[in-house]
């Protein structure tokens, strides 16, 4: 009971140490990836923007100088000077901050978006990873067991049982197996510069990956009501809300804009009179009223915000029915390579036993080096498919965890 108390524990902390190492991955690459960088860059920017429309129009001034003078019973004119403020209608720069802020909202969706394709992205690399060495130590046990094989027939030429064609055979196998394990070792080569890019690294770095991946006895609950939840599909739901805080502003900006000014007149003293007010300079406040009497142009907005509502609408469930499909392919494609799983795990111990016969058949002073082959090429091609299937099983794995994590 101790003992199997112990082999439980090392599998769960082995298990646990392969999630923690692909986790750090998948952590680097969200702190360096430079498309995450760009999205909270805009997003910033979008949330700056805010500072920007929590302003009023400019105040105006003028000033004007009167060539010709303009005598008054108090003096001559000289200059003018003038300042004048509109000031939007109550609310206005409130629904300004509030359309703006709805558009950063919508920003932000785009940065939870780009850290779950990442993830997506670093798993599926890594799981590749994982196949391309699974499959490398596949063949090098199968050199190895070929090797064995050509020592046999080597024995049995020299003993008149076997013909030296069947050491060429075994020799050419060998060959064949050996392109192959190079071809996949440029082909690891190749994922590892594509898995360190997304981490935004150098590409010659080593990327250590586990040495063993099982598929596990149970799947974990999928909770297909969190696909409501999507970010893709909440980018949506934010965008509608921005086009709903677009038409309160603009119905605010159809309102009339008061305006509050002052003007100052510059009256020169007459010497030749003695009045009371000579010489007093003017000084005359004002108010104006812009009033939008051809409003046209907020009535075309409101169309076009309706017309911008329902397409978002309809662009949410065309993309809401994409992840469905999406959804419920990966769902089927994950039990498709369970049974494969278990099919080739089935064959391959009918091999084994196969080639255990073969190996009692040499015991006894026979042996067909055609069988071995033939057995040879039947084990390479279960172990190959086997490892796929684990790779296929994880990457939809990845995929469903994208989709309603």
């Amino acid at each position: 009971m101790k003992n199997i108390i112990l082999i439980i524990s090392i599998l769960f902390v082995s298990a646990f140490a392969k999630a923690q190492e692909l986790q750090s991955y998948i952590q680097e690459a969200e702190s360096n990836n430079p498309e995450i960088q760009k999205f909270e860059l805009q997003y910033k920017r979008a949330s700056e923007k805010v500072n920007e429309v929590n302003t009023i129009t400019n105040t105006e001034f003028g000033v004007g100088y009167f060539v010709s003078e303009a005598e008054t019973r108090t003096g001559a004119q000289r200059f003018k000077v003038s300042a004048k403020q509109m000031l939007p209608w109550f609310g206005t720069i409130t629904s300004r901050e509030n359309y703006v802020s709805s558009l950063a909202d919508a920003k932000y969706e785009d940065i939870v978006i780009a850290k779950r394709k990442l993830m997506a992205s670093v798993s599926q690399s890594y799981y590749n990873l994982y196949a391309n060495k699974a499959k490398q130590e596949v063949l090098t046990e199968n050199i190895k067991l070929l090797e064995t094989y050509e020592t046999l027939a080597l024995t049995s030429v020299e003993v008149g049982k076997a013909s030296v064609v069947d050491v060429l055979r075994l020799q050419m196998r060998q060959n064949e197996m050996q392109q192959l394990k190079d071809v996949l070792q440029q082909q690891f080569l190749a994922e590892q510069t594509n898995f360190n890019n997304l981490l935004n690294r150098d590409n010659d770095v080593t990327v250590n990956v586990v040495d063993s991946l099982v598929i596990p006895s149970e799947d974990f609950d999928i909770a297909s009501e969190n696909l409501a939840l999507h970010p893709e599909l909440l980018k949506y739901d934010k965008l509608y809300q921005s086009i709903e805080q677009s038409e309160l502003l603009s119905q605010k900006e159809s309102n009339p804009m008061i305006g509050f000014g002052l003007d100052y007149i510059n009256v020169e003293k007459r010497p030749d009179m003695d009045l009371s007010d000579n010489g007093k300079d003017i000084v005359m406040p004002m108010v104006s009223v812009s009033i939008p009497i051809f409003n046209k142009k907020y009535k075309s907005q409101t169309v076009q915000n309706e017309l911008q509502q329902q397409e978002i609408t309809a662009q949410k469930q065309e993309r809401l029915n994409a992840l469905e499909t999406l959804l419920d392919k990966a769902i089927n494609e994950r039990i498709s390579s369970r049974i494969s799983y278990a099919t080739q795990t089935k064959n391959l111990k009918q091999a084994k036993d196969a080639e255990d016969i073969l190996i009692k058949s040499y015991e006894t002073g026979t042996i067909d080096f055609n069988d071995v082959l033939d057995i040879q090429e039947l084990q390479l091609k279960f172990q190959m498919n086997q490892i796929e299937s684990v790779k296929a099983y994880y990457i939809q794995t990845t995929i469903i965890n994208y989709l309603i994590q």
